[in-house]
């Protein structure tokens, strides 16, 4: 079955609708969890879950944060610690979701968020009963520190927002709250405080499986943050970085992608 529609969250930090888009699979099979980039919605997935779901026969989930296309809005401006509070949207989410098993799937700000959830004490010691066991990790881009690539390429983001037709492309995803989308992501991390930013100290955390997959001309991050994953999670990691591939692997390396995946999902179940 696939459907879309809205399911209402409250958690301490923001209470109201999220969109969401799920496609089902084998129900005796976990079920992919997805979150999207700093800049994304569930449409902006495009036809990345359902090729998903024929490769492996597993359901897919897709949702877009507060801010995004068409959930509700998100109180602005961002803090600092904002992925820090989507992974507690995210464990809320869960919770309502009364899956048996997931894998968490993030791209950029996505992979980010779920490697917070994933390295915190409740999902390490199993700390509440509601929440699905997390069968493994994949990880698209994510980012664990803040580079001077990083910054840079937001740079460009905003420089493309404010003088071509950025804003018009987005709009078509984001809607009415496109600047909100745009400008609540760009400027939280252009901000001087975000700079130290860091979710290393998560990392020791992660004991389940992890695919994490980059382009090796990423404009928002280094082969660094790949390598911090490997030092200091301690569950089994496998690494995939594709030649002339930036930021957005599952676009542009699409049935790569897919069926690195497949690989990675069937040999952790």
């Amino acid at each position: 079955m696939d459907h879309r529609g809205f399911i209402e969250i409250q958690s301490p930090w923001q209470s109201g609708r999220l969109e969401y888009h799920w496609i089902e699979g084998d129900p005796d099979q976990p079920t992919f969890i997805l979150l999207h980039e700093g800049l994304g919605c569930v449409d902006l997935w495009k036809h990345f879950p359902k090729k998903l779901l024929e490769k492996t026969g597993w359901g897919v989930f897709s949702y877009s944060r507060f801010g995004y296309g068409r959930s509700d809005r998100c109180a602005l401006p961002r803090t600092v610690d904002y992925m820090h509070r989507e992974a507690e949207h995210l464990s809320v989410l869960l919770e309502q979701l009364n899956l048996e098993k997931v894998i968490l799937l993030g791209h950029s700000d996505g992979a980010s968020i779920i490697s917070i959830y994933a390295g915190s004490d409740v999902v390490r010691e199993g700390r509440n009963a509601l929440l699905p066991r997390v069968s493994g990790l994949v990880l698209l881009a994510p980012h664990f520190f803040v580079e001077d690539v990083s910054l840079d390429g937001i740079r460009t983001a905003r420089h493309l927002f404010e003088t071509t037709d950025l804003r018009q492309r987005l709009e078509k995803y984001h809607g009415e709250q496109v600047d909100d989308a745009f400008w609540g992501w760009n400027d939280v991390w252009l901000n001087p405080l975000f700079r130290n930013w860091t979710i290393c100290d998560f990392l020791d955390g992660i004991t389940m499986p992890v695919l994490c997959l980059q382009g090796n001309q990423d404009e928002y991050g280094t082969i660094r943050q790949l390598e911090v994953l490997r030092e200091q999670t301690r569950g089994p990691v496998v690494i995939r970085v594709y030649e002339d591939c930036g930021h957005s692997p599952q676009t542009e390396r699409e049935q790569t992608v897919i069926s690195d995946i497949s690989e990675f999902v069937m040999d952790i179940e």
